[in-house]
């Protein structure tokens, strides 16, 4: 959801699995976003729309992603509960370990 936000107009599957690399370093498969879409989706977090008028050799059309209010809410509040766990955790830079 962070990826569809950043991205804008411009969330797909090949861009959002780029912002992902990218932002956290990590690979995911095609396949297991087109899974976590489609689910973020069915709970109303995110609408999807086929682009218009885009033909691309042969394949399926491009499928964009935009979040809804209620996901923009959720990342809302998600930010706000990982601010408040972090709140009084001591400076992991220079934590005592003995």
């Amino acid at each position: 959801m962070l990826s569809i936000a950043c991205l804008g107009k411009k969330a797909y599957s090949t861009s959002i699995l780029k912002e992902m690399a990218g932002r956290g370093g990590k690979k995911v498969t095609v396949g297991s976003l087109w899974v976590s879409l489609d689910q973020l989706s069915e709970k109303g977090y995110v609408r999807k729309r086929q682009a218009e008028g885009e033909s691309r050799h042969g394949g399926r059309p491009r499928i964009y992603y935009r979040l809804t209010p209620k996901g923009t809410r959720m990342l809302s509040r998600m930010r706000d509960f990982q601010k408040d766990l972090w709140k009084g955790v001591p400076n992991l830079n220079t934590y005592d370990f003995g």
